[in-house]
Parts: C-alpha cells; sequence; structure tokens
C-alpha cells in the first residue's frame, strides 16, 4: 500500500513541477488514460501528446492532495485541487483570456508492478466553465 501511495505523490509532484517524462516514468507502456469529458488514451505516445496540449492550454498546480490506496496497493485514489490559468483556447469550449480557476478534483488508479497501468481523472467541466466564463 505505501508503495503505491508514494508512486501517485511522486506523480502528481512530477505534475506540479510540469515534468512529463517524470510522470510518464510513473506509468506502464500501455497505460490507459481515461480523461475527463475526452476519449480513452492508450500509451505513453498518448499521454506525453496530452500532456503537451493541456502545458499549451492551461497552466495548473495541484494543492490540498491526499492520497489512499487498497491494503494490495492495486488501486489508488487521490482527492486535490486544482489552480489553473487558461492560457490559449482550447478547442470547443470557451475564449481563453487569462481566466483563473479553482476546481475540486480527483484521479483513480490502477496499478500493476509498481507502474500506473489505469488513471481516471474528474473535475466538474460546467464549474469550470461558469468560472472561466464569468
Amino acid at each position: 500500500m505505501q508503495d503505491t501511495i508514494d508512486l501517485i505523490t511522486r506523480y502528481y509532484a512530477a505534475f506540479n513541477a510540469g515534468d512529463t517524462e517524470a510522470m510518464i516514468a510513473c506509468l506502464a507502456p500501455d497505460v490507459a488514460h481515461h480523461v475527463n469529458e475526452g476519449a480513452v488514451r492508450v500509451g505513453t505516445d498518448a499521454f506525453r501528446a496530452f500532456s503537451a496540449h493541456m502545458s499549451r492550454c492551461y497552466a495548473e498546480t495541484l494543492t490540498d492532495i491526499v492520497v489512499m490506496a487498497t491494503e494490495d496497493g492495486t488501486r489508488a485514489a487521490a482527492e486535490f485541487t486544482v489552480n489553473g490559468t487558461y492560457l490559449d483556447t482550447d478547442a470547443g469550449l470557451p475564449e481563453a483570456k487569462g481566466q483563473t480557476y479553482r476546481l475540486p478534483a480527483g484521479g483513480f488508479f490502477s496499478v500493476e508492478g509498481g507502474r500506473i497501468t489505469r488513471i481516471v481523472t474528474y473535475y466538474n467541466l460546467a464549474d469550470w466553465v461558469a468560472q472561466v466564463s464569468a
């Protein structure tokens, strides 16, 4: 269990550092990345492309991170707050004008062999849209 908590903590520390390659080091090569309101992306190449897109459109830092794991370490969850700035308009979303936002969010994980095999991210998109549209 503690190894999984440490793995997820490293993953989010890498996110906050803007270090995509350190995030990828936590992932299995065939990771399934379930994005909020989006298609499942499979593999580290797809994850890398998604991260590049996100870095172009958003500057985000996660705070108040709490990580939990099952006793056998095969599943984990995290709750956190996303503190962000909308940098560049993302297709199908409101126009970016440097708006800031703050959202509660969560992540759910499957872990095997010391690597993350599945990530599911959730936040309230309607709340985000309301914040950047205000």
